[in-house]
């Protein structure tokens, strides 16, 4: 299996990670948490309400590069250290992005998500 194909496990981890964090975060982890994760997720505030924002952005984009990287893999065009190169510098765009919005650096956070949506393209693009 490719590197690039590996990242997609990665990013499919990312997002539970981030609610991991807000629940931790919150001081309350617990049956009773998880009880009503949603409700118990809505309420937050700081730290931990950015934290459940970052695992739905992370859950919003996790489609788009798994199919990007599963369309660059089929058509095979690209060469394969391209994709894993991308693939892993998204893995680490998404990293960066997760540690901004816990910051709260907005505006360097909007920056890192643009960069990553930028990868996502290039994988179409590097396959034409």
């Amino acid at each position: 299996m490719t590197v690039a194909l590996w990242c997609i496990l990665v990013a499919l981890f990312l997002p539970p990670l981030c609610a991991l964090i807000a629940k931790l975060s919150s001081g309350y982890f617990g049956l009773r948490a998880n009880h009503d994760p949603r409700a118990f997720l809505d309420k937050l505030e700081g730290l931990p309400r950015r934290a459940h924002a970052a695992q739905l952005n992370g859950y919003e984009a996790f489609p788009a590069f798994a199919a990007a990287v599963l369309v660059a893999d089929i058509v095979g065009n690209a060469e394969q250290v391209t994709q894993d190169v991308l693939g892993v510098v998204y893995i680490t765009s998404r990293l960066l992005y997760i540690i901004c919005y816990l910051a709260d650096w907005a505006v360097l956070r909007s920056l890192v998500w643009f960069v990553g949506m930028a990868l996502i393209v290039s994988f179409f693009v590097v396959s034409i």
